[in-house]
């Protein structure tokens, strides 16, 4: 049973007569549970159940825990979701849609975390949001589709909060003999925990987030994301929120799907037209989703942003 449907591959007109390029869309805004994230974490529960896991836990109030809950409701494996009190009420109403049970305690990710790590049983299986090698091999299948298709990117654009959706398809790309493919991360630069440690040889932890794209608030990336990032072609690339907010409405104008501003930070460098694609022709954006966000939260953000 796979929990992830395979995504349309689709050529942007709009985008691609805006740089005078090719862009390719892989649209996994379209997953199940609202992102590329039930990829990875559906690959990761079905594994677990396999082992004899009787339920799920997660640390996450946004995509990663999103996709657990998902993953639980069609396994039949009931869910447990720590979240910090900062989580929306929307994330908590989504959450428990699918039958998740949401237990709010402290006042970041981190108290969250340490809770959940203090009720887990033998029988439970915690689902990490984005640094675990299960993940990847399941993020992994996005390049497994975008392979058996006639078109081959010379270039592949992607958000990087964790480093989870970047590890995937890197693994991805070596496992489909494509690791000529060069990358495009790209970051807010309030959330820039890549591109330092990118900068530093070494991983490099954040002291604060300060970006309003929160699905890329990892203050660490992964240590396995990070290692393969420097065996690969990485161009690191920081946008501004209101780059990220503003691709995003355009995206739903352009495209009529709305994504979140994690999202929206993938879609920049073709919106903003930079000057790092100009060597390149034909171009992949991964559209990775986003399912805690709704159209009022991008227009507020554009307008505190801009007043």
């Amino acid at each position: 049973m796979t929990l992830h449907i395979e995504t349309p591959l689709v050529r942007s007109d709009i985008l691609s007569d805006l740089v005078n390029k090719d862009i390719r869309l892989k649209l996994d805004a379209l997953q199940p549970s609202g992102s590329f994230k039930i990829r990875g974490i559906g690959y990761a529960c079905e594994h677990h159940a396999g082992r004899g896991a009787k339920a799920f836990l997660s640390s996450s109030g946004g995509n990663a825990g999103m996709a657990v809950a998902y993953a639980g409701k069609k396994l039949g494996i009931p869910v447990k979701v720590v979240v910090p009190e900062t989580t929306t009420p929307r994330s908590i109403g989504l959450l428990e849609e699918d039958n998740a049970e949401v237990i709010i305690h402290g006042t970041s990710w981190l108290e969250a975390n340490i809770l959940a790590q203090s009720i887990m049983t033998d029988e439970t299986a915690f689902i990490h949001p984005f640094d675990d090698e299960l993940l990847w091999l399941g993020h992994s299948s996005m390049i497994d589709e975008i392979h058996t298709t006639e078109f081959k990117p010379d270039l592949i654009i992607l958000s990087v909060g964790g480093g989870g959706l970047l590890a995937g398809v890197i693994q991805g790309l070596m496992k489909n003999n494509w690791e000529d493919i060069p990358i495009m991360t790209v970051e807010t630069a309030g959330a820039a925990s890549l591109n330092q440690s990118l900068k530093k040889g070494k991983t490099v932890e954040l002291k604060k987030i300060s970006s309003l794209a929160t699905s890329l608030g990892a203050k660490k990336v992964s240590e396995g994301a990070f290692q393969l990032a420097k065996g690969h072609k990485i161009t690191s690339t920081l946008v501004s929120d209101l780059d990220t907010l503003t691709a995003c409405e355009r995206f739903l104008s352009d495209h009529k799907i709305l994504v979140e501003p994690a999202c929206g930070a993938a879609l920049s460098p073709v919106y903003n037209k930079m000057q790092d694609l100009r060597n390149f022709n034909k171009i992949l954006v991964i559209v990775c989703g986003g399912s805690t966000t709704s159209i009022d939260d991008i227009r507020n953000g554009i307008t505190t942003l801009t007043n």
